[in-house]
Parts: C-alpha cells; structure tokens; sequence
C-alpha cells in the first residue's frame, strides 16, 4: 500500500516509515521543522519528505493516512488550522490511522514483542536488548526512539531464528498518547509477550494529572501480557510496585534490589550480574552510571526470557555502543569536549551529570547546556527540581525562549554558576566566554537545540 505519515520525522513516526519501507510499501511523508538524526535517515531510504501540512499533498491519493501524535485540531491565532491537512483528510472522510494502531496490526501481529517502558531510559535499554537478541544470533526486529550505534538505523523488521516460535520483534514503549482521536497511552497497541517496566515516576504533565493517572496507563499494559508472558519489573520503584499490585496475571521477574531475581554487584561500569544471589555473568563496558547497570538488569532479564542466558547478555553488553545523543561526544576543540545528551526530565539531567561526574572525578568542569522543551518543562511543573538535577555542574546555562515562567528564579538557588538567554547566539558566547581547557560541556534536549553543538565546536576553534 502507499502510506502517508504525518509527523514523520519524530523518532518513533520515522522508525513506522522505515519499517513500512522495509516492508515494501511506499512511504511518504510530512513534518515541519525537520531536524537530524531520523531527517537523515528518512532520507538514506529514499522517503520522500514534505515540508508542512498543506492540504496540495491530498493529491498522493494514499491508501491511508498515518497521524503521528504531534497533530492536533489545534487553531493558530488568526482562526486558521494548524494541521490544514488533517482537516482536509477529515472533510473528505479518507482513511486514517495512528503510527502505534498501523504498527500493531501490520508489523508486530504474530511476533513475540519484547516492549520496554518506563519514565527514563526507554531508548537506551529498547537498543541493549536488540543488541543482545542480535549477539545471540536471533535477529530481532525492533524500532528504537533514536539510533543504536550499533545498527545505525532506528528500526527494522528482523526475521526468525532458529529455535524460535515467532520472529522476535523489541520495541520502546511509550506511556505518551496515542494521537488526538486515541487518548490510550502508545504501548497499549503492542501487546507485549515480554514487558519491561524499568522505573515509573510524574512526567508529561501536559496529558497526566498525576503520577497515579500514569501508573493506569502501566496497569493497561500489564492487562494485555498473557499468563505465558513475563513482566521484567524494577524492584526499586514503589509505582511499580502499585502498579503490580492492581492485578497481575503473568509470570514477574524483579531486577534492581537486593532480594530481586537480578542485582548487580560492584561499581556500573564493571559488576557482576547476580541471579537470586549468586553471580552468573560480569558486565565491563563503556558506560557509566546507575541508571545504566539498572538499565542493563532490565535487558538481561528480558533477554532470559527467550532463552539468553545471562553470560551471553553480558559478553554482548561488553560490546554495546549506546545511541546516538545519548551522551555522544560531538568533538573536542582546544581541549574542550562537547557532548550532546537527550536528557530533559530533571532525573534523567540529574543521572546524566552524575554519571559523568563520577567518571571525570572532581577536578574537570561540567558546563550544563539546556534547554526545557517538552510539553512538561515548557509547563514549569518541574521547575522547583532544576537545581537538584543539575547539583553537579559547575556551570549552568539555559535557553528560555519559549518560556512563559521565571527560569531565573528557579535557578537562582544554583547563584552566579546559573545563567540563560532567550537568544542562541547570546547563549553560545555566554558559554565560549565561561570555557577553559579541560571543561566537559554536555549540550541536553530532546530536540534539535538549534544545532548548537555544531555552533559551539566552531566558536571555540582557534581563528585561522
């Protein structure tokens, strides 16, 4: 069929267009303000991009229009649609889906879905478990919210394996809406066989109400597991728990604490995996952080579930390469390294810059680069945790623009080490200004921060 997305170049609506591809339909698409990585991607397989929602792309004539969740009926100032071209879909009554409703009924049925959800590291741990699944020679399928280093490419359809009942297919699982005509959290449409549930806290204040609203969206999920599934849960999380404890009808494996059936033993970046106790593999690798052995607990508990024991999940951890804005060093200039991060919740900014302290050590500088963009920052719900979350910098500088709330204010217990712009220019002489050789400057937004990794790099390069 000839599928048109609107929304195409957010990471899971991109990964929909690749698979589709893949898959042999044609695929074209509209988005505005088109940003790297999934615009170069899109790209690379040929997908024809729109730019903006105009009503002239009714002339494709698709099979079916998919609605990623970034439109709305929403109205600009002047009266006008927002979205001109689901209007238009609308008034001439042509088919439409969602991205989660078309994945669900033309990739995943039939496949043993391995989905992986939580407030934080969603990305992270949805690519070690595809990288694990691959290590041990089963290639999965899986669509990623961004791109594993070590496929290049934020999803694909995999095939079956050997000794497998079903193809295998991993896929991040988001609580986030479905689109404007489906209000059920993403990962309802997944029906997962193995579902990780990797920490539970508030978020997407724009959509919950509470933190209790989210853990309903986390028992939906746990509903659609069969009694033959697994559900890997975070020992650590009380959400989690209640959430469990709503009803349960699956087999559950804990990780994380010390009485659940996986722990670690020993610093992040070295430890040794431990099931019910006794140490059955050791993990050594690139990353750092608690999150990240946590997130690696997850990944290996899931894994045993389709028959990889431990020692084979920890070898491949051991080769993982992370993805891509997930701590990516962007370049040093003058000893000075830049680093782009997608951290945007104020856990996932806290755990980010203490992974990062912990492996400088206390001497080197950490510069915090960021901007508040999600529905939830631009709300200021969160704004009281800023100066807990960024404790570890040395130096903060934030992008208001957009903003409707005193960021100043915020920051002002972080004193002279805060300062912000509403102007990127201004922002970025502010930090050239402020580097010394030997700082570490980590850039954290989950949206394209108007190239500024690329804009710093140059400014702090010596004039030829």
């Amino acid at each position: 069929m000839h599928i048109h997305i609107l929304g195409i170049c957010g990471t899971f609506m991109g990964g929909v267009a690749a698979l589709a591809r893949e898959a042999g339909h044609k695929v074209t698409g509209c988005d505005a303000g088109v940003y790297p990585p999934m615009s170069d991607q899109l790209r690379a397989l040929g997908i024809e991009l729109i730019e903006g929602y105009g009503v002239e792309q009714l002339a494709l004539k698709p099979d079916v229009f998919v609605v990623g969740n970034v439109v709305s009926r929403a109205r600009l100032a002047d009266g006008s649609p927002k979205f001109p071209l689901m209007e238009a879909i609308l008034d001439a009554g042509l088919p439409y889906t969602s991205g989660p409703q078309w994945l669900s009924e033309h990739v995943l049925q039939g496949r043993h879905v391995l989905a992986v959800a939580g407030t934080h590291g969603k990305t992270t741990t949805t690519s070690m478990l595809a990288w694990i699944l691959e290590s041990a020679g089963l290639t999965p399928g899986f669509l990623v919210g961004g791109v594993p280093l070590d496929f290049g490419v934020s999803a694909r359809l995999g095939q079956l394996a050997a000794g497998q009942e079903r193809p295998l297919f991993v896929i991040e699982a988001d609580e986030y809406d479905t689109a404007f005509f489906d209000k059920r959290s993403k990962f309802v449409h997944y029906r997962p066989r193995t579902a990780v549930l990797n920490n539970l806290e508030f978020d997407h204040a724009d959509i919950f109400d509470d933190l209790g609203a989210i853990e309903r969206q986390f028992h939906h999920l746990v509903r659609t597991v069969p009694a033959t599934g697994r559900i890997v849960s975070n020992g650590l999380e009380e959400s989690l728990t209640r959430v469990l404890n709503q009803g349960c009808w699956s087999e559950v494996t804990h990780f994380g604490s010390a009485v659940s059936e996986f722990s670690a033993e020993g610093p992040a970046h070295a430890f040794e995996v431990l099931q019910r106790g006794r140490s059955v593999a050791r993990v050594e690798w690139q990353l750092t952080g608690v999150h990240n052995q946590l997130n690696a607990l997850a990944a290996i508990a899931a894994a045993e579930h389709v028959g990889v024991s431990p020692q084979v999940a920890a070898e491949a951890l051991g080769r993982f390469h992370n993805v891509k804005r997930r701590m990516e060093l962007r370049g040093t200039v003058q000893g000075i390294a830049v680093y782009d991060d997608f951290a945007h919740h104020p856990t996932a900014i806290r755990t980010t810059l203490e992974g990062l302290r912990k492996r400088l050590g206390q001497s080197p500088r950490i510069l915090a680069v960021f901007e508040p963009r999600s529905n939830t920052m631009k709300l200021g719900t969160m704004k009281s945790q800023l100066p807990w979350a960024l404790k570890e910098a040395d130096l903060v500088f934030c992008h208001t623009a957009g903003l409707d709330w005193d960021v100043s204010g915020a920051l002002a217990p972080l004193g002279e080490a805060a300062r912000s712009s509403n102007d990127l220019p201004t922002l970025v002489n502010m930090i050239v200004e402020a580097a010394q050789p030997g700082d570490h400057i980590v850039c954290m937004s989950n949206g394209g921060f108007g190239g500024i990794h690329a804009k710093l790099l140059h400014a702090l390069a010596p004039a030829a």
